[in-house]
This record gives structure tokens, C-alpha cells and sequence, in this order.
């Protein structure tokens, strides 16, 4: 099984972490990754803002389960920023949780930026697509 130390020397610069709030929800996430199902994922300008090394399109990422145990690598292939409220189905349906819709969508990251500390319909968002590299 590759460590992140030996995934980090294949992938330089590569930053290595979870999505999610919840061990379990980043299991499931990094899953849904590896399964090629979720290729988009979405997160406030607030917290990319604060992020260090900030994100960057071309950028590796060493994508861990709720138990810090590499699953993938993923390579950043685009970044937009948009409103909560401007977030459509297709974006949605990228992101490949739930049953796909935005409906879901909107209820699920309504929840995740509330339990942040911050949460507007108005709100912008960094919405990044990346492509799988490597299954681990």
C-alpha cells in the first residue's frame, strides 16, 4: 500500500487530505472518487481563501479515507467561482452524492456551511472539477 510520504515524492507538491466533516463521510466521498462517480466538489471563497497551499488548477491532490489511508490521487482540471444559488444540476450531478439532484445538493451543503459557521443562499463558492490519476 502506498504512504502518502511515497505518493507525495510520485506527485510533488500533491497536498494530501479528506473531504467531508465526519470520518464516515469521507470514506464514502473518497469512494465515490475512486469510483469516478464524484469528479467535482465545491467549497465557500471564505475557506479556499484560507487554504494553504491554495488550490490550483493542474495542482495533484492524495485523496484519504476517514482512517487517513490513501485511495486516489486526483489532478485539479478546473476552478470557477459562482454563487450557492447559481450552483446548477449538472454541478450537482458531478459532485455524485445522493441521488444526483440538485435538490439534494442544495439541502446537503446547506447543512456543511451552516455546521461551518457560515451560510448564505448568495454565498460564493470555488467550484472545482478534478479527474482521477490513480487508484490506489
Amino acid at each position: 500500500m502506498a504512504t502518502v510520504e511515497v505518493l507525495k515524492a510520485k506527485y510533488p507538491g500533491a497536498d494530501a487530505w479528506q473531504m467531508g466533516d465526519s470520518p464516515e463521510l469521507a470514506s464514502q466521498l473518497a469512494d465515490l472518487i475512486k469510483k469516478g462517480i464524484k469528479t467535482a466538489s465545491c467549497g465557500s471563497l471564505t475557506s479556499c481563501q484560507q487554504e494553504e497551499p491554495a488550490p490550483k488548477i493542474g495542482s495533484y491532490n492524495i485523496i484519504l479515507d476517514g482512517q487517513n489511508v490513501p485511495v486516489c490521487v486526483t489532478r485539479l482540471v478546473s476552478m470557477r467561482l459562482g454563487r450557492f444559488c447559481d450552483v446548477t444540476e449538472t454541478f450537482a450531478r458531478k459532485e455524485g452524492e445522493g441521488d444526483l439532484s440538485l435538490e439534494y445538493w442544495q439541502k446537503e451543503h446547506q447543512r456543511f456551511f451552516t455546521r461551518e459557521g457560515h451560510f448564505s443562499d448568495d454565498m460564493e463558492l470555488i467550484a472545482e472539477e478534478f479527474e482521477v490519476i490513480e487508484v490506489l
